[in-house]
């Protein structure tokens, strides 16, 4: 595909990417969450454990300030808990509080409802296409 004719799809792609992730943040404003802390939850969910505010920063691949200042807002939302790194006594770790496993459970949910509708407007076999499309891209 030429220069002329790949700008168009690649546009299309960013706006429908835009798209979808404001559907997304709508799905998660009616449990009082954004994609940004629906993530971090997430990733505290799937570790079992508190893990160290730079863990999370690699995680989500940005800088340490970002997950502090997030982490701040969880934390005063009473959805996760710092505590002290039993290892380095300089570290800090982020922990899910009963209410953070709520919120991360009532997230899923929200998610995966706004998923499963975004996916209705797709035929049969336009999924899996778009999914193989979308991994050919992200190489």
């Amino acid at each position: 595909m030429n220069q002329r004719a790949a700008e168009p799809v690649v546009f299309a792609l960013l706006g429908t990417a835009h798209a979808v992730e404001a559907r997304l943040e709508e799905a998660l404003e009616t449990v009082g969450l954004s994609l940004a802390k629906a993530g971090l939850l997430r990733v505290l969910a799937e570790a079992g454990e508190p893990l160290a505010l730079s863990e999370l920063a690699q995680h989500q691949k940005c800088v340490r300030s970002n997950i502090t200042q997030l982490v701040d807002r969880l934390e005063k939302d009473g959805l996760v808990r710092r505590r002290a790194d039993p290892v380095d006594r300089r570290s800090v770790r982020a922990g899910l509080t009963p209410a953070g496993r709520r919120a991360h459970a009532k997230a899923n949910q929200a998610l995966a409802d706004a998923q499963r509708t975004i996916m209705e407007g797709l035929g049969a076999g336009q999924a899996d296409s778009l999914k193989s499309a979308l991994e050919a891209l992200g190489r």
